[in-house]
């Protein structure tokens, strides 16, 4: 299971942007997603214009920040991309973000699962 790096998205509505403009902009200064929503149901997805965004694109930053903060699977991060998943898994590394990320204990029940049987 991987552990999220960051908090999920921020959720302001449409009338909070009036009294919480200032908000969404540190949001988008600190890289993170926002969703504003209208009438309780998202409306929009505020995505940083940031050095990923305009070194990865739109669809390759917005799948690499909802992987980041747990949001959605590599499996969907890569599909949201565009790459197939050892591509995306390539482009995360390139990034120094780690695909999977295991808490000790969990990481040794894997690995010992992970081995051949012996007969």
């Amino acid at each position: 299971m991987r552990t999220p790096t960051s908090t999920h998205p921020d959720v302001f509505t449409v009338r909070d942007l009036r009294n919480r403009s200032g908000d969404l902009l540190r949001n988008a200064e600190s890289g993170r997603l926002a969703i504003i929503t209208k009438h309780g149901r998202p409306a929009i997805l505020a995505v940083p214009f940031d050095d990923r965004l305009l070194k990865q694109g739109v669809a390759r930053s917005l799948a690499i920040s909802l992987f980041e903060s747990g949001q959605i699977t590599l499996a969907q991060s890569a599909k949201i991309a565009g790459l197939v998943l050892e591509e995306f898994i390539e482009l995360l590394g390139s990034l120094g973000i780690s695909a999977v990320d295991y808490p000790p204990e969990e990481l040794a029940g894997e690995l010992v699962a992970a081995q051949p049987d012996r007969p």
